[in-house]
């Protein structure tokens, strides 16, 4: 089952370089997000990334967060249909 497969990838978080580890599903989940947005998975990461950090000081596991934010995101288009 690859959509389970961890996979990590170098991202840029508002300019700084890390590395995030994500099952596949959740990487394929942030490319419909950055679509739909009209911007790069980066860019939604950067938004995410910011945004955390603007309104909570941070968030202690970043890649729990955006599993969190593609499960809603699933879920707010499958409350749509």
């Amino acid at each position: 089952m690859s959509l389970a497969q961890p996979l990590s990838r170098s991202v840029r978080l508002n300019g700084f370089a890390t590395c995030l580890r994500l099952e596949e599903v959740y990487w394929k989940i942030l490319e419909r997000i950055a679509v739909a947005n009209g911007c790069t998975v980066n860019c939604v990461l950067s938004y995410v990334d910011r945004e955390v950090h603007l309104r909570h000081g941070g968030v202690k596991n970043f890649s729990g967060l955006v599993r969190v934010i593609c499960v809603v995101y699933l879920l707010g288009r499958a409350a749509e249909a």
